[in-house]
């Protein structure tokens, strides 16, 4: 999978602290249930067309990361491979439009509805008269009750991954015949339009060692416009072919492959037409662009290998391929030779992608920094809402999203996505960005700025400095290190020009500095900004002169005092003298880790960007690469980090979906924590209940509210900071229709082929 990337839209459905605290939080309500949803961020990009413009036969090719360890969506190793041959093969009670709204699939479903409430919740499911599986058995009950077995969590020898909804039902019963299904809850469930999609056959879900074996590498009884014709692990194909069996509109393909191609690889297997459809990453996207313009031209590409090289520099190799330092003219001779070749290789691969476009639109996923609030420094809620106040979050988005000509909005919710019914932006529920206030959060945490760090020299030679800074000043030391008569802590701050409100001083002189230590983190709540909108401090009209309109909270100065510093300017020499933020003599500095690999690159840029966000408020990031392979499973899951970037999947059943993602982290029985999804640690019993709620509140605009409403708890909580929805970027042939850049709508699969030529019938 990419890691922009580190998506888990598999693993979302599959498997998958700290209060709130005493600070004032803004409100924490959201719009009401009448809002009307917003439109997506953008529209899908699949070359739409009708039927009957499409030809018939054909077989396409698309590209996917792995081929799938499991043809069983249940199961714990299922992927998003696993997804496209469940969607293409087996029923599905219902599947979600360009919105991400779940609507009823007439192939398989003739309605499906809510019949009873009271004294239990009811829902009447009658099935399309048509539908069977490719064996010729009617699907019906006995499908779904097996189903409903296997998933309820209540025999362990089912080797599931999930149970969300099925552990609610109480039974299940079959209606007037085989093809209506009563479904009866024990317990009310707002998502069960989730439930049986994909529906797996008896025959699978029978029995454990059929649930846990019979469908890992084969599908022999299916139901879908596609069957599973072949599996090769060794050549890493899964071969489709359109089934003869098929009671809907027949599948425009003959057969639909889905071949495992690297990421890195994907730009030379489309050159070569080993591929027709590929999520690509912007570098790919970017070459393929530049395919299409170049083609008709002639002469050597402006780009690739060897096209930055200058006239000067190619003057000096030729001299050394020619020179008289035979070792050196052999080494430069080998040189000129791979680059050759490697400008020939890359200008066929260039020719080769001249057929296809790029579509593009915005992935139903959102990339987030995750903050680990388990354990160090962002254990303090203080401070994680310092590091989530000093991100401007649209430059973030910006950076990834405006060179691909996307939207570049910052995702306001965690729990849904532009577009989608449940989606407000409750992101004023932890406030806009604000540098000032990023200092005052973190001087109230304790962590001030120029303080002695234990084990450094600052720490021995900080008395004597502090004298000597003193003496340069010309001021008293007792009196400036906060032992005047006056009982004043200290009024000699050096600051920085063109101040922001609330910004906290970022260099004293040094006498000064422990007071000033002790004044800042004991005042700080005193001078905080006012809850406005605008999150600028209220002043204080009365008193000594402020340093500018804001300055270290508590902190005054003479008239002429130099006013402080814009913090955007960078560090000033004080600044840099002052070292650190430190508490209990240690700086505050966080591990954020990233992943090396290859189509990382715009998370390992945004990440560079987080760092510089965070040094300007005086907390230092220290950042570790490390390999695709283990990012997720070494560091996320096992909580080896303090902060990180990663994704999570949009959903159409926020609150069933995100329960174990927000879920307050609880002791297990063996003493260590069970964290299910939720790798920040960060969870509230106030986000537990809402969720809850919501997934048990029937009337669905009560349950919107409710989803809102755990959304902006979830903002308040800042263990994880949404930032940007993820580009979609599919290299595709240009005559391939109705496949590309989904966003949220299911692919329909029998729709998919390509267009017929002009003027054939």
């Amino acid at each position: 999978m990419s890691h922009d990337g580190l998506s888990t839209r598999a693993v979302m459905r599959s498997v998958a602290f700290l209060t709130a605290g005493a600070l004032t939080l803004p409100v924490l309500t959201a719009c009401s249930s009448d809002d009307r949803a917003s439109a997506p961020a953008a529209a899908q990009d699949i070359a739409l067309t009708p039927r009957d413009k499409v030809a018939d036969g054909a077989t396409l090719t698309w590209a996917v990361d792995a081929l799938p360890e499991t043809l069983n969506a249940f199961q714990a190793d299922a992927d998003a491979a696993t997804t496209r041959v469940a969607q293409a093969t087996l029923p599905a009670m219902f599947r979600l439009d360009a919105q991400g709204r779940p609507q009823r699939d007439p192939d398989f479903l003739e309605s499906a509805e809510v019949v009873e409430t009271e004294p239990r919740q009811v829902v009447l499911y009658k099935l399309n008269q048509q539908a069977v599986w490719s064996d010729g058995r009617e699907i019906g009950a006995d499908d779904f009750a097996a189903q409903w077995r296997a998933l309820s969590g209540k025999d362990t020898a089912y080797w599931t991954a999930r149970n969300a909804g099925y552990e609610r039902i109480e039974r299940i019963d079959r209606g007037a015949n085989n093809l209506e299904v009563r479904v009866t809850f024990a317990k009310p469930f707002a998502d069960w339009r989730a439930l049986f999609t994909p529906l797996y056959p008896k025959d699978v879900m029978g029995t454990p060692d059929s649930f846990n074996d019979g469908a890992r590498g084969k599908l022999k009884v299916s139901a879908g416009p596609f069957a599973v014709q072949k599996f090769d692990t060794k050549a890493g194909e899964a071969t489709l072919q359109r089934s003869a069996r098929w009671w809907g509109g027949p599948a425009k393909l003959d057969k639909l492959v889905l071949r495992a191609v690297p990421r890195d690889k994907r730009a030379a297997a489309l050159a070569a037409g080993k591929v027709d459809l590929a999520e690509v990453d912007p570098g790919e996207a970017r070459r393929i662009a530049l395919a299409a313009r170049d083609r008709g031209t002639s002469g050597p590409l402006a780009h690739g290998p060897g096209a930055a090289i200058t006239p000067g520099q190619a003057l000096r190799s030729w001299a050394l391929a020619h020179g008289e330092d035979e070792e050196a003219a052999e080494a430069e001779q080998l040189a000129r030779a791979r680059t050759r070749k490697a400008v020939e290789k890359y200008a066929d691969e260039q020719a080769g992608l001249r057929d296809l476009t790029v579509r593009k639109s915005l992935e139903p996923a959102y990339t987030q920094l995750a903050l680990n609030g388990s354990t160090g420094p962002l254990s303090d809620e203080r401070v994680r809402r310092a590091v989530a106040r000093a991100l401007d979050r649209a430059e973030l988005a910006s950076v990834v999203l405006s060179p691909l000509g996307l939207p570049a909005k910052p995702v306001g919710s965690h729990l849904a996505l532009a577009g989608q019914p449940a989606y407000t932006d409750s992101s004023g529920a932890l406030g806009k960005q604000d540098t000032a206030e990023a200092r005052a959060l973190l001087a109230d945490a304790g962590w001030v700025p120029g303080g002695p760090v234990k084990g450094t020299k600052d720490a021995k030679d900080a008395k004597e400095k502090a004298e000597d800074d003193a003496k340069k000043a010309g001021a008293d030391p007792d009196k400036a290190s906060g032992s005047g008569q006056d009982g004043s802590d200290g009024a000699y701050i050096v600051g920085r020009d063109d101040p922001k409100p609330g910004d906290l001083p970022v260099s004293l002189p040094a006498p000064a500095a422990a007071a000033q230590r002790t004044a800042v983190a004991r005042q700080a709540a005193l001078f905080a900004p006012a809850a406005g909108e605008d999150g600028e401090q209220a002043r204080r009209q009365d008193g000594p002169q402020r340093i500018g309109q804001g300055g270290a909270p508590g902190a005054y100065a003479p008239k002429g005092t130099a006013a402080p510093r814009d913090p955007s300017a960078g560090a000033s020499p004080a600044e840099a003298a002052a070292g650190p933020l430190a508490k209990d003599g240690k700086p505050l500095t966080l591990r954020f880790v990233l992943p090396s690999g290859p189509g990382s690159e715009a998370l390992r840029a945004v990440g560079e960007r987080i760092s510089r966000m965070l040094e300007r408020i005086g907390i230092r990031t220290e950042t570790t690469k490390v390999a695709d392979d283990s990012y997720f499973k070494d560091h996320i899951a096992s909580g080896q980090y303090d902060l990180a970037l990663y994704s999570w999947p949009g959903t159409a059943y926020p609150a069933t979906d995100a329960r174990p993602i927000y879920a307050k982290p609880v002791p297990a029985a063996d003493g260590s924590l069970n964290v299910e999804q939720n790798y920040t640690r960060v969870g509230t019993d106030h986000i537990d209940q809402l969720l809850d709620q919501a997934s048990s509140e029937l009337d669905e605009k009560r349950s919107r509210d409710l989803v809102r409403q755990a959304d902006a708890r979830i903002w308040a909580a800042a263990g994880s900071i949404p930032l940007y929805q993820r580009p979609e970027l599919v290299a595709v042939r240009k005559n391939v229709v109705n496949a590309g850049a989904f966003g949220f709508e299911t692919p329909i699969y029998q729709n998919i082929g390509l267009a017929k030529s002009p003027g054939r019938k």
